[in-house]
């Protein structure tokens, strides 16, 4: 029989947001988003519960946000600041574990199964690393403790903001039965709405189905929601996970209504890719580049190109065969690129600085 792994996963609450509130008490109790401005088409990063309690939510176009909250307080994007908060965080995290797996500023995988602190016990490790946080930063996080990954993550979001919820091995079974297939990282709106077409809403009618099935009807994914309906997950936290990609998106204040429209947004969807990349190491190379776009009716597609590097033209030509497959208008572009490290055998393409950025920008004054 293999040993249950003790994995927690830390979440920190509203984590934009609560710095901003720390840094400035008088927006304590407030409706505070942090984002762009919606007079230049902003996005909400994060939000407070109170902002939360109105609809506003994490990448709603300010617009929207403005429309649901009138008084909303929006607060600017500043990186600096939750970057080294998010140092601070990791810092305690290696106290505990070596095997640390960021998934982004505010929250990471800790694999415990072998840590000596707090008698072994996982549970107090994450009510100490939660008390920790709080006191170094004034901001409070959430943590889930399972057996798994999985169980982790959903469990951190449990009893947020600013709680704990642990899954014993013995009561996974309990645990998932009942558990909505919503939950499930990966099951979006239009994938539920699928699941639940075929009677499946929670994890336990997913175990009515043979795999085979599920997967004829699913795809791969199939695999994955059989395997998850059990509460089974057999990934590793890695604590050196390699960048594989990078990317920027953007969702519209206004749907754009044609080709032309999303063209002419290229410009700034370039310019912010390029920031992002001016900031990875030397030895990542482009291997291949790809494009997003969500419509308004919610239905995405996704289209790459291997071979291709970061160009304006290039992603045009995706944006292209990716708009004819709907004719529709479009409420969120993306574009990025995947990544291949040098002395891979099959080489790489280097990262384009863009220099046709300014004839593109140019052409829409």
């Amino acid at each position: 029989m293999t040993r249950s792994r003790k994995i927690i996963h830390i979440d920190a609450d509203a984590f934009y947001a609560a710095i901003e509130i720390r840094d400035d008490p008088g927006l304590r109790g407030l409706p505070v988003a942090v984002g762009g401005s919606a007079d230049r088409r902003g996005v909400i990063t994060t939000c407070s519960y109170e902002a939360r309690r109105y609809g506003v939510r994490s990448a709603m176009s300010t617009g929207e946000a403005m429309r649901l909250c009138p008084h909303l307080v929006l607060v600017g994007v500043n990186m600096d600041k939750y970057r080294s908060a998010s140092a601070v965080m990791r810092d305690i995290f290696k106290e505990y574990t070596d095997l640390v797996e960021p998934l982004s500023l505010d929250e990471a995988y800790l694999d415990v199964s072998d840590s000596r602190q707090c008698r072994g016990s996982a549970t107090l490790m994450a009510t100490e690393i939660r008390r920790r946080i709080f006191e170094a930063l004034a901001i409070t996080v959430s943590a889930g403790v399972a057996p798994n990954k999985f169980l982790a993550k959903i469990a951190s979001d449990w009893n947020k903001p600013d709680g704990l919820k642990v899954v014993r091995p013995d009561e996974v079974e309990d645990f998932v039965t009942d558990l909505p297939v919503k939950r499930i990282h990966g099951v979006g709106r239009v994938t539920a709405e699928r699941l639940q077409r075929h009677g499946i809403e929670t994890c336990g009618d997913i175990r009515s189905w043979q795999l085979n099935d599920l997967m004829k009807q699913f795809g791969s994914f199939g695999h994955r929601l059989h395997e998850f309906a059990y509460g089974r997950d057999e990934r590793e936290v890695t604590s050196d996970r390699i960048r594989k990609s990078v990317s920027v998106e953007h969702t519209y204040a206004e749907d754009l209504a044609d080709a032309k429209a999303c063209y002419d947004c290229l410009p700034d969807l370039l310019e912010r890719l390029n920031t992002r990349l001016s900031r990875m190491p030397e030895h990542f190379q482009v291997s291949k580049s790809f494009v997003k776009v969500k419509f308004d009716n919610f239905t995405t597609t996704t289209l790459e190109r291997v071979g291709t590097d970061a160009t304006a033209d290039n992603f045009a030509a995706l944006f292209s065969e990716a708009l004819a497959r709907e004719n529709r208008a479009v409420r969120l572009l993306g574009i990025g690129v995947r990544f291949r490290q040098t002395g891979d055998a099959h080489g790489g393409i280097q990262l384009d600085l863009f220099p046709e950025l300014a004839g593109l920008t140019a052409s829409r004054a």
